[in-house]
């Protein structure tokens, strides 16, 4: 199996329907710059679905992701990126994930979809990694692996303000954001 892509014949033995992502197993994370390094973190509450379609370019997936679960391993920092500063999660307590559709035709298979943060909804393409399917998964139930990864712009969504403090950065606008996700189906 090649890690770097997906092919049909792969997701061949794959069963269509929906599949439960499990936050056990799964991670929501993300790195930025900071000054001169980077700061690396995750979100540590969402729950969500990966639907396989039988016809596989129909397959998508949906998220609910948690913005309050931030997680930066610096409380004062994560404070401050819950605040009206970045994500404001009183008013905007969610970002969200719409899959529209799978394309198979680049050199990397990517999950097209829509993302909600505060209110503003942006197309992102979310290059895949296919990790596998298990069929007798953990406790029997069948499993499934990807991994994904996109770069956002903060800017694009209202997330947090200036860039730079004159000629040097202090927080980037562009994040790279990874995922691995393994859901199950009952």
């Amino acid at each position: 199996m090649n890690e770097t892509s997906i092919t049909a014949g792969e997701l061949d033995g794959i069963p269509a329907g929906t599949w439960t992502i499990d936050p056990a197993h799964s991670s929501v994370g993300f790195t930025l710059r900071h000054l001169m390094s980077k700061v690396r973190g995750s979100f540590d509450d969402f729950h969500g679905t990966i639907t396989i379609s039988e016809e596989l370019s129909e397959s998508t997936a949906d998220a609910t992701i948690s913005l309050s679960s931030i997680n930066t391993g610096v409380e004062i920092r994560d404070q401050d990126l819950r605040s009206l500063r970045f994500f404001d999660v009183e008013q905007y307590p969610t970002m969200t994930f719409q899959g529209t559709g799978l394309d198979l035709s680049g050199p990397a298979p990517s999950l097209a979809g829509n993302l909600t943060i505060k209110q503003v909804t942006r197309s992102v393409q979310i290059e895949l990694e296919y990790l596998g399917f298990d069929e007798t998964g953990l406790q029997g139930e069948p499993r499934v692996g990807f991994s994904g990864r996109t770069t956002l712009r903060r800017s694009d969504f209202g997330v947090g303000g200036t860039a730079s403090d004159g000629a040097k950065i202090v927080v980037a606008d562009t994040v790279r954001v990874e995922l691995d996700v393994e859901a199950f189906s009952e």
